[in-house]
């Protein structure tokens, strides 16, 4: 069945390859096709397109459809092109001529864009909270780890003493950084696009206020061809979202794997949160981490891929805008993925106390113990030099007990402060 069908068959070839993939995702968006349709056949009840019995019979149909749904009863067999002319189908089936009355004053593609935006905006919401719950808990293990020295490094040199509270709440303040794109893409798929039809609009006399109220959009996407030329751009939006996001993970993961390795032995796992060899008995491996890495970097990539396919395509609706979907869809699903599992793990992690005590890390306190010359009145390119001979030929003393106070170092992290940065974020 096909909401086209004009009583005449394409070709398998054609109808495979048009249709893709489209019915194992269309699983994940039933629900939010059945909101819409909801809402929708509520409007043509308020707009005399359909009497008040058909529309609450339609209404209730639907509901059962949501159980369905929510169940995991709902199929999208081969005889149906995708979900929306399975949930019709079942519509007609169950009340006849008032099941084929639903899609007045709509078309697959007003009913894609909706669901799509209603789905996007309850996978963002979501990845809002997912966020909040890692920026907890990295703002607890920094608070919990602060006074821990950690070497920092540029060009994967020994630079500076930096600790384990400035790595986890940088971590957690870039989270803020992220949810700003996060934010942005949420309000771009907030906006209700059901009413513009093929792109175009509709001669019936449609209420799009009453079901932009009815979906809890903040707003309309007035515009009708406004509306058709969003397909693909909030999904774009939502991929650099999540593309922020993903970075900020990646990041992490790589500084995690380089942590647990022997030769830096600064942080440590339970043994069943890491894998083994088939050969090694001794080998502790960080798969997860190195799972979200590349899990990560490959979520970072979405934004290139659906820029590809919808460049230079002119406006109004054209079929390359199906394999957006099956771009978005899995990305999500990883990003999700990725998430729990950074804070699942994140939630054991070990942190080695006396990383310092290696006299290898003493080049660290250069720039502290150079500081203290400067503090006693030497000029501070004089002690430059003095320091570097000092190195170069062995005679250098660190100076250990440092102290670092300014806001944002490691003995003044402001946590109180990026805490308040990100609710002023949640709550904009």
């Amino acid at each position: 069945m096909k909401l086209w069908d004009k009583g005449f068959s394409t070709d398998k070839k054609i109808d495979h390859f048009t249709v893709g993939n489209d019915r194992e995702l269309d699983l994940v968006l039933a629900k939010y096709d059945v909101i819409a349709s909801k809402a929708h056949a509520k409007m043509l009840g308020k707009v005399g397109l359909l009497s008040e019995d058909e529309a609450k019979e339609l209404v209730k149909a639907l509901d059962e459809i949501a159980k369905d749904i929510e169940k995991g009863k709902f199929a999208i067999e081969d005889d149906f092109e995708d979900m929306h002319s399975k949930i019709e189908f079942m519509l007609t089936e169950k009340l006849g001529d008032t099941g084929k009355k639903i899609h007045s004053a709509r078309s697959r593609n007003d009913q894609v864009l909706v669901a799509m935006q209603l789905f996007l905006r309850d996978e963002l919401t979501e990845i809002k909270d997912q966020v909040k719950e890692l920026f907890d808990l990295l703002m607890k293990l920094a608070d919990k780890h602060k006074n821990v020295l950690l070497p920092g490094y540029t060009h994967l040199q020994i630079a500076m003493p930096s600790s384990f509270g400035l790595w986890f709440s940088a971590y957690a303040e870039s989270l803020i950084d992220d949810l700003y794109f996060v934010q942005a893409a949420y309000k771009a798929a907030d906006q209700n696009p059901l009413g513009s039809a093929a792109g175009y609009g509709s001669s019936f006399p449609i209420d799009r206020s009453f079901t932009t109220a009815e979906m809890e959009f903040s707003t309309l996407k007035y515009n009708v061809v406004a509306a058709q030329m969003g397909r693909g751009k909030v999904e774009k939006a939502t991929a650099f979202g999540i593309s922020s996001v993903a970075a900020t993970l990646s990041k992490m993961a790589m500084d995690i794997c380089l942590y647990m390795s022997q030769n830096f032995n600064f942080i440590s796992f339970p043994n069943e949160l890491t894998t083994g060899s088939s050969i090694m008995p001794h080998k502790k491996n960080p798969d997860v981490f190195e799972l979200i890495r590349a899990k990560c970097n490959k979520i970072q990539a979405v934004p290139n891929q659906l820029i590809m396919i919808m460049n230079n395509l002119p406006s109004g609706y054209h079929r390359d805008l199906q394999l957006v979907k099956e771009v978005i869809v899995p990305a999500l699903q990883d990003m999700h993925a990725c998430l729990e599992m950074m804070t699942f793990s994140l939630k054991e992690i070990k942190v080695n106390k006396a990383i310092l005590e290696d006299p290898k890390y003493d080049y660290l306190f250069s720039v502290d113990t150079l500081n203290e010359l400067v503090k006693s009145g030497m000029p501070f390119r004089d002690a430059y030099k003095t320091m570097g001979k000092a190195i170069e030929n062995g005679n250098f003393k660190p100076k250990r007990d440092i102290e670092h106070t300014h806001e944002g170092s490691l003995g003044n992290l402001c946590l109180k402060q990026i805490k308040e940065k990100m609710e002023k974020s949640l709550d904009s």
